[in-house]
Order: C-alpha cells, then sequence, then structure tokens
C-alpha cells in the first residue's frame, strides 16, 4: 500500500518542471543578438573545384596545448591527427583562449600546408576558426566539432 500526503508532489512531477526549467535555460542561453556584428565581405575571386579539392580539413584532437614562451600570441597546440604521430601546430589565439581549456578538444585543421617556422618552432598546418568584429573588437571562435568525431577523419 502506497500512501500520498496531501503536501508532497509525486516525484513525476517534480522531474518534469525541473526538465522544463533547464530547457527554459538553455532557450535562454541560445538567443545570440548578432545586431551588432560586422563580418568581412566574400571574396570576389573564385576557386576552382581542384584546386580546393587539395587542401587536406581533418578532425584533430588536442592532447596538449601550451603558450609559447616569449610569445604573447601564440599556443602551441599537440594534436592527434589520425596518424598515430603527433602534429604540431601553432596559432595565434592566446588572446582569445588560455591553453588548458583546449585540451581534449576536436579541432579543424587543413594539415597539408607546408611546415612554417614560428618563434624556432615548426607549425605543420592551421587550425580553423571564425572571425568576425563586434562593437569595434575583434572576436575569435575556433571551430570546434563533436568529439565523437573521430582524429583524422576527412571534411569534405
Amino acid at each position: 500500500m502506497c500512501l500520498l500526503f496531501p503536501t508532497m508532489k509525486p516525484l513525476d512531477s517534480e522531474k518534469k518542471a525541473m526538465a522544463e526549467e533547464a530547457a527554459a535555460v538553455e532557450a535562454a542561453e541560445e538567443k545570440i543578438d548578432f545586431s551588432k556584428v560586422e563580418i568581412e565581405p566574400l571574396f570576389a575571386d573564385m576557386v576552382d573545384f581542384d584546386t580546393f579539392s587539395k587542401s587536406d580539413f581533418r578532425a584533430v584532437k588536442v592532447k596538449a596545448c601550451a603558450a609559447v614562451p616569449k610569445s604573447k600570441k601564440l599556443l602551441q597546440f599537440t594534436l592527434d591527427d589520425g596518424t598515430g604521430e603527433d602534429r604540431t601546430i601553432l596559432s595565434g589565439i592566446h588572446a582569445y583562449y588560455e591553453p588548458e581549456t583546449l585540451i581534449g578538444k576536436t579541432l579543424i585543421a587543413i594539415v597539408n600546408l607546408p611546415p612554417r617556422k614560428m618563434m624556432g618552432i615548426d607549425s605543420c598546418g592551421m587550425l580553423l576558426s571564425a572571425v568576425h568584429k563586434e562593437e569595434d573588437a575583434e572576436k575569435l571562435q575556433l571551430l570546434m566539432v563533436d568529439a565523437h568525431i573521430p582524429a583524422g577523419a576527412k571534411l569534405y
């Protein structure tokens, strides 16, 4: 026999109320005002498909990330690109991210660029990010994808 006291709500009702509250908070957080955002114009020059298809875009997992000594801008990423060997990419995004917040993230990189020496370190690729201006301040967001995408997955 189960007794319910008049002042107690059934457990299902509490769960439903909590779920509705969480959904309302999430919906409020998702609303972003883009009215003050300024983006760069699109390129006027076209790139033929053969040229575009030579770029190798891959999902990469951040294994380690650290500030480059003697640099205010550069972060050094140690990445899993699916090959079994670590890939190093340097990116001038320290003004936007602290290195420890990026460990474990899945990012997008172009992996077939020639190595470029920066602060004495070879950077073997480029991480993709989105850039815009908002109230005369530059904003940057690394392109991060679902953690279920494996390192090395090719993007088309």
